[in-house]
């Protein structure tokens, strides 16, 4: 979380969010009533497994639903980089760490679609509110809390912007 509790989301994040909540309200939703209403027609529903299930379908569809809602209405804009010499928002940036002696890849995210195993690190993770609005050559200091701070510098900075691969946290 960020700025006053809410979710900081790129605009593109905002239109994926929309788009599922519009795809869980218009197709998700019908067809899991639709399950809950079959399930509930076959009888005794203490021992209805299919009832159960339906149920818990439509539980966790309206509950993601309210989730992604709830990001939307607290969301803060983020907006990216102008300058193409700076890091910001979706640039791919390769870091040399000074202690380890070696260089790593990282895309800057919002923190719904941060991914370390892929590289996406968060805008509001340790390594990334460091590297935000750097140039290629700077030599930052890491802060992590409860740690030693370490050092990197910044060798190489990519303007490549969104990927459609890019997903959204379940929760």
């Amino acid at each position: 979380m960020s700025i006053n509790g809410s979710e900081q989301l790129t605009r593109a994040d905002i239109k994926r969010i929309e788009d599922e909540i519009e795809y869980r309200k218009m197709t998700v939703r019908p067809a899991a009533l639709k399950a809950l209403k079959e399930a509930r027609a076959l009888g005794d529903l203490s021992e209805n497994f299919e009832y159960h299930c339906a149920k818990r379908d439509n539980n966790q569809n309206n509950s993601r639903i309210r989730y992604l809602e709830k990001l939307l209405r607290f969301a803060t804009v983020v907006e990216e980089e102008e300058d193409s010499t700076k890091v910001g928002m979706n640039n791919t940036v390769e870091v040399y760490f000074e202690e380890d002696d070696e260089t790593e890849t990282y895309r800057i995210v919002t923190s719904i679609r941060s991914d370390s195993r892929r590289g996406l690190i968060s805008n509001e993770s340790p390594l990334g509110k460091a590297l935000m609005g750097h140039c290629v050559g700077d030599r930052i200091q890491v802060s992590v809390e409860g740690s030693e701070p370490y050092y990197i510098v910044i060798r190489s900075l990519d303007k490549t912007g969104e990927s459609d691969e890019d997903a959204i946290h379940s929760y």
